[in-house]
């Protein structure tokens, strides 16, 4: 859900966002993106002249989203601040990216930025350099093998046999807030279904269980390519959909998916802020 800047205050208020995000109280979201000046992102309005801070729909902030800016990009469009399917930059709290959408608006490709499995990028404790399958012992006692990376926001890779969602429910909350990610961690369960194809099920930070998730996508892409287990490009599936990672050699990430509107409208402040 993308809202018009300064609806939220300044900062957001937590349980506005939750208020929003509640599919009972509220519209129902599995996040917000807030259409902002450069600035308010920490950028360059002469780079980059829209910007989105992203947030989790239990009032955290994220660096970036790869779902949300494909949302965002096709809202740019719509609104007539970008034209065509000329490239154009927005900057988010994770780095700045850029954009193109398609003639029909239906698909909306992001240049990522790069991944980095470094240790202190990601950031993951201990030893420093690469985290490729290494190991944990989980709260419950299970030990696991992960990789992790960064695409601008953490990542916790689990490759397996067969990715499930009631196992990606279950190990996903003790990998988010497990010691070894001092800033929590998104996770995914990756499965490889062919060269170029795998198949993931996703514990989002911040948001739990989640069907799709384009920065969930890119790190597994990369993860599994630097891994040798994949080829680029590699499609992602999910229960939500599908989306193409292209993983570059300098491990630089384009990703395009299909974006469909759903609806316009206004929020009541009655909504917003019930006690008022």
């Amino acid at each position: 859900m993308v809202l018009a800047g300064g609806g939220l205050g300044e900062p957001p208020e937590g349980e506005v966002v939750r208020r929003i995000c509640d599919r009972r109280r509220g519209i129902g979201a599995d996040g917000i993106l807030l259409d902002v000046s450069p600035s308010a992102a920490g950028g360059d309005a002469a780079r980059a002249p829209a910007a989105v801070r992203i947030f989790n729909p239990d009032g955290s902030e994220a660096e970036k989203s790869g779902n949300g800016l494909r949302i965002f990009a096709r809202y740019l469009r719509d609104r007539g601040r970008v034209k065509g399917t000329e490239w154009f930059r927005v900057e988010t709290p994770g780095g700045e990216v850029e954009c193109s959408v398609s003639g029909d608006g239906r698909r909306v490709a992001v240049e990522m930025g790069r991944a980095s499995f470094d240790a202190a990028a990601v950031p993951v404790t201990g030893e420093s350099g690469e985290v490729l399958r290494r190991r944990l012992t989980t709260e419950d006692g299970r030990q696991v093998e992960y990789s992790a990376a960064t695409v601008g926001n953490p990542h916790c890779v689990v490759v397996v046999d067969e990715a499930r969602a009631e196992e990606a429910r279950a190990l996903g909350p003790l990998l988010e807030r497990h010691p070894a990610f001092p800033n929590r961690t998104n996770v995914q369960l990756a499965e490889v279904v062919g060269p170029r194809r795998i198949r993931i099920e996703i514990w989002e930070r911040g948001a739990g269980y989640t069907l799709a998730s384009g920065t969930s996508s890119c790190a597994a892409a990369a993860v599994c390519r630097r891994l040798g287990l994949a080829r680029s490009p590699v499609t992602v599936e999910m229960p939500g959909g599908e989306i193409e990672v292209v993983v570059r050699k300098d491990w630089s990430l384009r990703m395009e998916g299909a974006v469909a509107a759903v609806a316009r409208g206004d929020l009541s402040p009655e909504c917003l802020y019930p006690s008022r």
